[in-house]
């Protein structure tokens, strides 16, 4: 383990991932990765909501009718195809959607209790990311749940649900 290469195990488990062998398929690895880091940087900055929209649909996120999205908000760049986003969601600036968490420099933590984890992130119809939001793996985002300002999301939050905090925690249901 010592001598392992952080980088190339890190490439090993995506190559494993995507279903690439050898070295053409490092290489298809690297462009698609390529492709999908371009159109992230357009839709990262980019001023019209329907247009980063566009633009992320294109890079595998599906996403649902008539979402809102400000500027710099970052979905997963490895796994985008894992980002499920229903209609009607709000996204402020600068939230940030994980579909995967990887200690990438860190052989120990990987190889140990804390390997890569790749896991689908949902977000349903009517949920509503403050700025500075961040989504972790895994969580399932409520319909018409509100996540407040700057609040980490490490576990599911059911429909109708205010959350705020680091960690994320319920703090009020919402009438309806």
């Amino acid at each position: 383990m010592d001598d392992e290469n952080p980088t190339s195990v890190n490439e090993k488990e995506l190559m494993e991932y995507y279903g690439y062998t050898g070295t053409f398929g490092n290489f298809r690895m690297k462009m698609k990765f390529l492709h999908s880091w371009i159109l992230h940087s357009i839709a990262y900055s980019c001023p019209h909501s329907e247009t980063t929209a566009k633009i992320q649909r294109l890079r595998g996120v599906k996403i649902g009718k008539n979402c809102h999205f400000s500027a710099y908000v970052q979905l997963d760049l490895i796994y985008p195809h894992l980002v499920s986003i229903g209609d009607n969601v709000t996204f402020g600036s600068n939230v940030i959607v994980f579909a995967h968490t990887n200690p990438a420099a860190n052989l120990f933590l990987k190889n140990g209790e804390f390997p890569r984890k790749v896991a689908e992130v949902k977000i349903k119809n009517g949920a509503v990311l403050f700025p500075g939001s961040i989504v972790t793996a895994g969580v399932t985002i409520g319909e018409n749940s509100v996540i407040s300002v700057g609040s980490v999301v490490t576990s599911d939050v059911p429909d109708y649900c205010v959350v705020v905090g680091n960690p994320g925690r319920v703090i009020k249901k919402i009438d309806h």
